[in-house]
């Protein structure tokens, strides 16, 4: 009988919900309990998704299962504060601005919530970050303020506890020694790190890394040549000497992340889904094994918005595991010109 707790006591919690119910789904029937009623909590209290939904002719009284529940299109996290409380934000997150327009701004009301969120969703797939030394490789994003990837990637030098947890910006060299350091001492070690700058790693110097999991953030960020992530891995796999690279799947806007342990099969933490919808019709949901937009519900996004539907185009698996494949070929997700706020 515990997946009933949820129904019974979220309702009297509409203002203040008791997010530990949020990271201690353990079945799909709390998931789906849990997620509609976070879609009436956000229906009730986030104005720009209530005008959304209104405008699809979606409310909590005709929404009775997660495939009926409207996904935001993320670009309206340029245009408008998605907020789903009236307290004043702990944080605000920006995205690198790397695309034509203005940037996302991500209004978190608890970072109690996203600091939850990444600890346990780390921990969920690779123990805890107390038994790694993180060695962060993340250029693009310390050289400018707001970015919710520094704060994790920080966070997780901070309580590794290991005196050689650190960033690096350009200094290569250094990384490279201190790599060959930490292996002749055998010491288990996440180097974390955005595409661009792994391949300058990989090429600049080359090493054999048996003590050491390769984990890439994604982008290019306009520094080199787009690739696909088969060739990517491939280039790191063969400079690094592993048999598979480590990818994260997060977003400005979301406060969980997908991990994909080798061969681009991301799986998502117990409050995390992804799906598909047919990117002609916002209100779609896909079935396993067909491309299409990629939709993200992150119910940990509590008090902003937990149905995403982003410009990423993947497929979801029957094993749970989801790829991503690309993006969309147009700058706003369809769906946006339902609204001209």
């Amino acid at each position: 009988m515990k997946g009933l707790f949820i129904l019974g006591t979220f309702a009297t919690l509409m203002d203040r919900i008791n997010t530990e119910h949020i990271f201690s789904i353990s079945t799909p029937t709390e998931f789906e309990s849990l997620a509609l009623e976070i879609f009436r909590f956000q229906y009730k209290n986030n104005p720009t998704y209530q005008t959304y939904c209104g405008h699809l002719k979606k409310s909590p009284s005709n929404v009775l299962k997660v495939e009926e529940i409207p996904f935001l299109p993320i670009e309206f996290f340029k245009t408008h504060k998605i907020s789903s409380s009236s307290k004043k934000p702990e944080a605000i997150f920006e995205s690198s601005g790397t695309t034509v327009g203005t940037t996302s701004k991500h209004y978190v009301s608890e970072i109690e919530m996203y600091q939850k969120s990444y600890r346990k969703g780390f921990t969920a797939f690779y123990g805890p970050i107390e038994h790694y030394c993180v060695l962060a490789l993340l250029p693009s994003y310390l050289e400018r303020v707001g970015s919710s990837l520094v704060y994790m990637a920080n966070d997780f030098v901070t309580h590794s506890q290991h005196p050689d947890s650190g960033f690096y910006l350009y200094n290569l060299n250094t990384l490279h020694k201190k790599l060959f350091q930490l292996e002749k001492e055998q010491t288990k070690t996440l180097l974390i790190g955005v595409s661009f700058a792994l391949l300058d790693l990989a090429e600049q110097f080359p090493m054999n890394l048996k003590h050491t999991f390769v984990m890439e953030t994604g982008g290019m960020k306009g520094r080199r040549k787009e690739l696909i992530r088969e060739e990517l891995h491939s280039i790191l796999k063969n400079a690094f000497g592993v048999s598979r690279i480590h990818s994260e799947y997060g977003m400005t806007e979301l406060l969980s992340q997908a991990y994909s342990l080798g061969d681009g099969l991301f799986k998502c933490p117990s409050w995390m889904k992804v799906m598909t919808r047919n990117t002609e019709d916002p209100l779609s949901v896909q079935s396993f094994g067909k491309t299409g937009g990629i939709n993200v519900i992150d119910l940990a996004n509590v008090y902003s918005c937990s149905f995403i539907a982003t410009q990423d185009l993947g497929k979801t698996n029957e094993n749970g595991t989801f790829e991503v494949l690309g993006r969309f070929d147009y700058s706003d997700v369809r769906g946006c010109n339902l609204m001209a706020l």
